[in-house]
């Protein structure tokens, strides 16, 4: 534990951060799982998706280079789910 009166004020912070973080992490997880089961695959729920990553990437919540990653590949079996149709 520290000492210092700024280093507990950091650690405070740090803990309540990483509770935000935590609960955001879990929305996009929530989201993308939700289109992922999505049987009807709707382009709402790609752009609902694509939405939560854009916003995570936004707020350092992820990389922006995974973001893209996984919007790509959201993107791309959508389209391929939409030709098979």
């Amino acid at each position: 534990m520290p000492n210092i009166k700024s280093a507990i004020k950091r650690v405070e912070t740090t803990k309540r951060k990483s509770a935000e973080r935590l609960t955001k992490k879990s929305a996009l997880k929530t989201t993308l799982k939700k289109h992922k089961e999505d049987s009807s695959k709707t382009i709402d729920s790609l752009k609902n998706a694509i939405k939560a990553l854009d916003k995570a990437a936004a707020s350092n919540l992820i990389h922006k280079n995974a973001a893209s990653r996984k919007i790509s590949r959201l993107t791309k079996a959508f389209n391929a789910a939409k030709q098979k149709d």
